[in-house]
């Protein structure tokens, strides 16, 4: 019997990089701003709320989101201000009324498939995105610009959201 190489995938490896938003003033639009009581979370093909792992409500100048790599598109929610009521009653969620201003956001973009090594086989970059927030009447997100349309690192941001 011979050992063999272990094949493990080394900590500094690239992976699938998130996209990078960062937030800036409308009415200064180099200087970043912050967003309060950030939640971000992601939107499922029948709306139901997938929470992203490892993000919490912080308030924050910018923000890193997982694409999905099994589709061309991620709808995801950008919740300003975001607070429950437990209208007095924190043992029953029933009556819990969400608060604050959360706005629909779509990124579409072209999937590659790029192989990395045998050991951590392959990562997907995201070629071409496009950003948009849904209309609600009451949107936070004033206005977005691509920076990078292709998300294949986290070293910058890839939009930029005003407010």
């Amino acid at each position: 019997m011979s050992c063999e190489k272990d094949d493990i995938c080394a900590e500094g490896t690239p992976t699938t990089p998130e996209m990078i938003i960062r937030f800036y003033d409308l009415a200064s639009q180099n200087e970043t701003k912050t967003v309060s009581q950030l939640y971000a979370y992601a939107l499922d093909d029948s709306n139901n709320v997938i929470n992203i792992n490892g993000l919490s409500i912080a308030s924050r100048d910018s923000l890193g989101i997982p694409l999905r790599t099994d589709d061309n598109s991620t709808r995801f929610v950008l919740h300003q201000d975001f607070d429950i009521d437990d209208n007095d009653t924190p043992e029953d969620t029933s009556d819990d009324i969400v608060l604050g201003n959360p706005d629909v956001i779509t990124v579409n973009y072209e999937r590659e498939d790029v192989y990395v090594s045998r050991a951590c086989g392959f990562k997907t970059i995201f070629n071409n995105i496009s950003f948009e927030v849904e209309l609600d009447g009451d949107n936070w997100i004033i206005n977005s610009e691509i920076t990078n349309a292709n998300v294949d690192n986290e070293n910058s941001a890839h939009v930029k959201v005003f407010h």
